[in-house]
């Protein structure tokens, strides 16, 4: 089964040669990749922290709330800010990230009841100690072949009245305007349109990949769950933004160029150069109008019993 560490997906995210850089390989150093991870987490924090006030409205307060596919654990010490009473429970399937995961939470003050679990999805849900009353899976679940049985494997972890939160969809992010000046306008669009085919190509390489209909509620429902809500939270980051944003908007055009900028025309392929070349007046490193804007969907559903 796939590691997947949800600080660094960002849609869909084509990194590192292995599909959104979660690592089907082994010549991924995530010692080295996880600054990134936890600077793209912290910058989506506002996104986390309006889904955790929704949630605390949805869900009584958790015993265990339990983060699948936690990386290196900003989400998940966010979820022990959110939910003080609660014990947080990071799953995870790479030790690297898990040490950086409990070493956070001992300096934000919630080791006491902060843990971890390392191993793939969803079989290392099958070590938490009792079922979650909150299980949280960002992005997580389209790394996995068959999400409909990865679906009933998490419903199946879950405490009666538990609830699940599956953070999947939303829309594509904007970083620069339609036509930013250089080259043709439109660059973003082409380049979404390129993700979604390495998208669907990804999902079809995967282990036990099948084919499914992306209705979340629907699949929810399927997994024997009651379907109780979905919202959507924007990161709105408008222009002239911080340094922290441009670097997440340089490191996810990088991505882009190395995953897809092949597949580009070489007007395209040139444009995007010259957006990631630091020394260019024009590129996303020192133009007044870069922004961030995001949508990021939350479904949540309740085991019922």
């Amino acid at each position: 089964m796939a590691h997947v560490h949800h600080e660094q997906q960002h849609r869909h995210d084509t990194g590192h040669g292995h599909g959104h850089g979660h690592g089907h390989g082994t010549d991924i150093d995530w010692n080295e990749l996880a600054p990134l991870l936890e600077s793209q987490a912290e910058l989506l924090a506002p996104v986390y922290r309006q889904a955790m006030a929704w949630l605390a409205r949805e869900v009584a307060e958790p015993g265990l709330v339990v983060d699948a596919g936690s990386g290196p654990g900003v989400v998940s010490c966010l979820f022990a800010e959110a939910f003080p009473g609660a014990r947080v429970v990071a799953v995870d399937g790479t030790a690297p990230l898990l040490e950086r995961a409990r070493d956070r939470a001992a300096r934000q003050g919630v080791a006491d009841r902060f843990d971890t679990v390392a191993g793939d999805l969803p079989e290392a849900l099958g070590r938490l100690d009792r079922p979650a009353d909150l299980l949280w899976a960002s992005r997580s679940l389209h790394h996995l072949g068959d999400q409909r049985a990865a679906l009933a494997a998490f419903a199946g972890h879950l405490a009666p009245g538990g609830t699940l939160a599956l953070l999947e969809g939303g829309l594509p992010s904007r970083f620069l305007p339609r036509d930013p000046g250089i080259g043709r306008p439109g660059l973003q669009a082409r380049l979404d349109a390129l993700e979604e085919e390495w998208f669907t190509r990804m999902r079809a390489e995967l282990p036990g990949s099948v084919a499914e209909t992306e209705d979340w509620p629907a699949l929810l429902t399927a997994a024997g769950l009651a379907h109780t809500g979905t919202r959507t939270f924007l990161l709105d980051l408008p222009a002239p933004v911080d340094d922290r944003a441009r670097a997440y908007v340089a490191a996810h055009l990088s991505r882009l160029r190395e995953g897809v900028g092949e597949a580009l025309d070489a007007d395209d392929r040139a444009t995007l150069d010259r957006l990631l070349d630091p020394s260019d007046p024009s590129s996303v490193h020192v133009r007044p109008d870069v922004f961030v804007l995001g949508a990021y969907t939350v479904h949540t559903a309740v085991r019922r019993g």
